[in-house]
């Protein structure tokens, strides 16, 4: 067996699990997770929206809040255990990720410290258009309330031409071409596709885990 699965859940306000998702990149090289198997679900929510999660880590690949707006998830969710060095990395990816799909995202960090870290609090919602609506500060238990039009989400998706990135991007040049150009133009999609992904410059990560042991290490003892 593998290791754990770091997962998220959205529940209904009936008890019901709505959706199950598992971490797709865990934060490398601290956590030990398995990388999620289950791709990136989306689910309903209150109002008409569609509900989106990404975990920690997730937040920082546009790819991943792509991924769930391309499914058509107009509030992106984001939970996270973030201690203080990410504050502005935190700050600036949860904005590029809801104007760049049109889309709001929800985000909660966990604060407080666990002994050893200390994170940093800091949940805050973000408007389709990326301006910050709610930002909360680094106090303990603190919770922040703020509205959400997913309806407003949807007129700028449908309605926008200049910043509709998300459609943009399927559709190049749809003013001087009828329809748009839609092809693949980026190496890395196809890299990725193909499980050729490699990257123009050499990289070597140095794990250093106080008491953890990656997976195959303790297989390795355990077989011994």
């Amino acid at each position: 067996m593998g290791n754990p699965f770091n997962t998220g859940l959205i529940i209904d306000n009936k008890g019901t699990i709505q959706l199950n998702y598992r971490k797709l990149h865990p934060w490398t090289p601290v956590e030990p997770w398995e990388p999620g198997d289950m791709g990136l679900p989306v689910c309903p929510g209150p109002n008409n929206s569609t509900l989106g999660l990404a975990i920690c880590h997730d937040g920082m690949f546009p790819e991943v809040t792509r991924e769930l707006a391309y499914k058509g998830a107009d509030v992106l969710i984001r939970t996270a255990g973030y201690t203080a060095p990410i504050y502005h990395s935190w700050n600036i990816t949860n904005q590029a990720n809801a104007f760049t799909n049109l889309a709001y995202t929800v985000s909660v960090a966990m604060c407080g410290s666990d002994g050893i870290n200390d994170s940093m609090g800091e949940g805050m919602i973000v408007g389709f258009d990326g301006v910050p609506l709610v930002t909360g500060s680094r106090r303990p238990d603190e919770i922040i309330t703020g509205e959400v039009r997913p309806d407003l989400a949807l007129e700028a998706r449908v309605n926008w031409a200049v910043e509709n990135n998300i459609y943009q991007l399927g559709h190049r040049g749809y003013v001087a071409v009828e329809g748009g150009i839609m092809d693949a133009p980026y190496s890395y999609m196809d890299d990725l596709k193909n499980g050729t992904y490699e990257l123009p410059w050499k990289i070597k990560l140095f794990t250093k885990m106080a008491g953890i042991m990656d997976s195959q290490t303790r297989r390795k003892i355990k077989n011994e």
